[in-house]
């Protein structure tokens, strides 16, 4: 690199800033003063091989020299840094694809090539949280009709790579969510996988609830594969559990599920493109969708399921996808795990065909692999279901989850939180109501899903007859902190279970 007066010498601080680049610089650095750079200025950093763009933090104290600079951790492992390597500092140019994100803002309807523009944009890593909570905003709240949803899950397919298994059927599910615990998509994958089926299923991590699939999953085994690795366990088992973000599937989704989790919002559009873009990306032929519908679930009426269902089955058409839409009850929590050891344990006792194993968990993902394997054709009309029951009581899905599961690197036993408190009924009566939100809140609350032993067991259904005193669920935490934070908010909303 040619020597350069806004050329900076690197000084790793170990800073965390999750997917946001962050660059530091002290006040009195040449480069800062004259340029004139101001704190939160999105500013471009290249070294000899790449180059990021990434938002000005200006420090007053002493962390750095006037002739150095400071990236987060997510800035310096995107160009691959080294201590004490020289940056060159420089304004960003216009990023242009922001037009078109405020032309969505003003309810603009966007083709392709706008969508592809600020994915790409987004990818490369050139929109701040700020761009992006501006573009989930703007599409949120059916703002996108049905050939805008077509064109941004084509758009994000086409951001990452795209396996391609070479057969003509590859399976694959998704739940659109709502339901704390519901974990059936390892089961569905063992069955699916030891009837003879190929199933790479990657799945992202919780987003507003306390656990998903990849933070299951990864209380039993390794999730974080790469494209190679996964390849490798799926042309041995047929199937794997991995986390999607590592394998660069529609990269563009890992970027904006993180914002999506943190403005707490799940717009149907982004959510079509989100699951197609995944299934399409990972090589998948057939899919089975699962909407549950509840009054707390994410999907809370029937009419909007129904329209949902529409979209879905219409851009996957257009992504070249056979998808099936199945409508469930979504009225409850599924099983009695809800957090990822919680969660990890209900999968266990189902495959091991043990007494005491959920059955609501249980028959829910018997009816989901049924679909998957009368979608695929190789199974006839309305015998699905019972082929994947004689399945699992032979034994040979666990088999398969084992193998799947050594394959990914591991199989390590769930072991519960330290800290528990017993929650028992004030009064006899029926259980009229258990409101998943609140419910999945108290979970989270508790620690879930970043302290993986932390959750929920439930030990109550809707409509049961319920005795006073009688246990309603156990609350599970790694510290006492924690736990006491979550009995606060437990102790201020009597509304979580209701009895009558």
């Amino acid at each position: 690199m040619e020597q350069h007066s806004n050329n900076l010498k690197y000084k790793h601080l170990g800073i965390y800033t999750q997917n946001e680049n962050v660059v530091y610089m002290h006040k009195d650095c040449h480069a800062c003063i004259s340029e004139g750079f101001e704190a939160l200025t999105r500013i471009r950093i290249s070294n000899a091989s790449h180059s990021i763009v990434a938002s000005l933090n200006v420090i007053n104290s002493d962390m750095l020299l006037p002739n150095e600079i400071g990236l987060s951790d997510a800035a310096a492992n995107k160009l691959n840094i080294s201590q004490n390597e020289t940056l060159n500092v420089s304004h960003l140019e216009p990023i242009e694809s922001l037009s078109h994100v405020r032309a969505k803002i003003y309810n603009q309807k966007l083709d392709y090539n706008a969508y592809s523009q600020i994915i790409t944009d987004i990818v490369e890593g050139d929109y701040s949280n700020i761009h992006l909570s501006a573009f989930i905003t703007a599409c949120a709240g059916e703002r996108m009709d049905i050939d805008e949803i077509s064109a941004l899950t084509k758009a994000m397919i086409a951001s990452g790579k795209q396996l391609n298994w070479d057969q003509e059927i590859v399976v694959d599910k998704h739940c659109i969510g709502g339901l704390p615990g519901n974990r059936t998509t390892p089961l569905v994958v063992a069955i699916v996988a030891a009837y003879g089926l190929t199933m790479p299923k990657t799945s992202s991590r919780a987003i507003t609830s306390p656990a998903g699939t990849a933070d299951t999953m990864e209380v039993l085994t390794n999730v974080t594969l790469s494209l190679e690795e996964i390849k490798t366990v799926v042309e041995k088992e047929g199937g794997c559990f991995v986390w999607g973000g590592t394998a660069q599937l529609s990269p563009a989704d890992d970027v904006l599920i993180k914002i999506e989790k943190a403005l707490d919002i799940d717009s149907e559009g982004q959510l079509i493109a989100s699951v197609l873009s995944k299934k399409a990306a990972a090589g998948s032929t057939h899919v089975v969708i699962d909407i549950p519908v509840g009054e707390t679930a994410k999907v809370r009426s029937t009419g909007i399921a129904q329209k949902l269902k529409s979209h879905l089955e219409t851009v996957g058409n257009a992504v070249g996808l056979i998808v099936k839409v199945v409508i469930t009850d979504g009225t409850q929590p599924v099983g009695r795990g809800i957090g990822p050891t919680l969660e990890a344990i209900d999968i266990l006792k189902v495959l091991k065909n043990e007494g005491d194993a959920p059955n609501d968990l249980k028959e829910r993902a018997l009816f989901l692999a049924g679909e998957l394997l009368e979608l695929s054709g190789k199974i006839g009309k309305g015998k699905g279901t019972e082929t994947a029951k004689e399945v699992l009581k032979s034994g040979k899905a666990y088999e398969k989850f084992l193998a799947i599961c050594k394959a990914q690197g591991r199989f390590t036993l769930p072991v519960l939180a330290p800290h528990k408190v017993e929650i028992k009924a004030d009064k006899s009566g029926v259980i009229k109501r258990i409101d998943n939100r609140k419910i999945a809140k108290l979970a989270k609350l508790s620690g879930a899903p970043q302290s993986k032993s932390a959750g929920i067991l439930l030990n109550v259904h809707l409509g049961e007859k319920i005795e006073n005193n009688q246990l309603l669920y156990t609350l599970y935490a790694e510290s006492k902190g924690e736990l006491n934070y979550a009995l606060d908010y437990k102790n201020n909303h009597n509304d979580i279970i209701t009895i009558i």
